[in-house]
């Protein structure tokens, strides 16, 4: 589904990825591992079109993503949970939701409202809130629950679980799990690989 084949980018004079190559097949989990600064995030900014690639290729179904708008990217099938969660604190947590939901490109069931409230019930009991009164996992809930209701093909999660109560990661990934047996593509981006280990089939 997404492949990244010699991919070279970075910021202004400096030079972050060097000759990167990663694939993700449909249904699959796969994670980006790697220390603060190794290059994750920007890879992340890379494949969505938010910085542009100095060499190599990045393709979704084959198709390349050179050039392409990042909005366009998005709506290709592409969700991302960012690091940092950024959800949008001045609106409640059920307009952050449909802030930026769209239907299932196919006749799959897609997530709704009620889906993701099943999937992470403390959601429904705070849908009026104003999602900046969250705690941090409940925020980082809010924000997978936000890329879930974009009905994405592939989902990328950067850092998801940093700063998070153990109980909370736990938690966070048993969704993916979850999200896992329903046949969700997934690129996880952490550096947390003794706690993902259960969850990934391939490991970059």
């Amino acid at each position: 589904m997404l492949a990244l084949q010699g991919v070279d980018a970075g910021y202004d004079s400096s030079q972050v990825l060097f000759g990167m190559s990663l694939e993700v097949a449909a249904h699959e989990v796969v994670s980006l591992i790697g220390r603060n600064g190794m290059g994750k995030s920007t890879a992340v900014r890379s494949i969505l079109g938010l910085l542009p690639v100095r060499g190599g290729r990045i393709t979704l179904d084959g198709r390349d993503l050179a050039g392409l708008a990042p909005n366009r990217i998005a709506r290709m099938g592409i969700g991302l949970v960012p690091e940092g969660r950024r959800i949008f604190g001045s609106l409640s947590v059920e307009e952050n939701l449909l802030a930026t939901a769209r239907p299932p490109s196919t006749n799959a069931r897609g997530w709704s409202i009620e889906r993701v409230h099943a999937l992470f019930p403390r959601l429904r009991e705070r849908r009026a809130q104003s999602a900046r009164t969250l705690s941090g996992g409940e925020q980082q809930m809010l924000a997978i629950a936000r890329a879930l209701m974009t009905n994405p093909r592939l989902l990328i999660l950067d850092e998801a679980t940093e700063g998070l109560a153990p109980m909370i990661r736990s938690e966070i990934w048993t969704c993916l799990q979850m999200l896992k047996q329903e046949g969700q593509t997934i690129l996880v981006i952490d550096k947390n690989l003794d706690e993902m280990a259960a969850l990934v089939d391939r490991h970059h």
